[in-house]
C-alpha cells in the first residue's frame, strides 16, 4: 500500500508538524480512501512495512505516540530534511 496525499487538521494547512496530520490516503488496499492517522498507527503495530510514501525512496511508515500520548505515524528517516509524508499533496 502506498500513502499518496495528506488532510491537515483544520487551519494548520502550512504546517510541517507530522501530529498536525489528520488523514492519509492509501492507495494499493481494498478500499482505497482516506483513513484518520490513529487508524493507520494501530494497523502499522500489527502489520509493519505494509505502508510506503509514494515518494522516492518509498520510505516506510511507522507508527508514533507523542510525548502527549498522540497516536500518529512517520516514515524511516531518510536523506530528506523533513519527513516524506510531509511532501505528499495535501487537500
Amino acid at each position: 500500500m502506498y500513502a499518496t496525499k495528506i488532510k491537515m487538521r483544520f487551519g494548520c494547512g502550512s504546517s510541517n508538524n507530522l501530529t498536525e496530520i489528520d488523514e492519509i490516503y492509501l492507495i494499493g488496499s481494498t478500499n482505497e480512501r482516506f483513513y484518520k492517522k490513529e487508524v493507520l498507527h494501530d494497523h502499522l503495530i500489527n502489520h509493519s512495512n505494509s505502508i510506503q510514501v509514494n515518494i522516492s525512496p518509498y520510505p516506510y511508515l511507522v507508527p508514533a505516540t507523542s510525548y502527549k500520548g498522540e497516536k500518529y505515524v512517520k516514515s524511516t528517516p531518510n536523506s530528506t530534511t523533513n519527513d516524506n509524508l510531509l511532501s505528499l499533496p495535501r487537500v
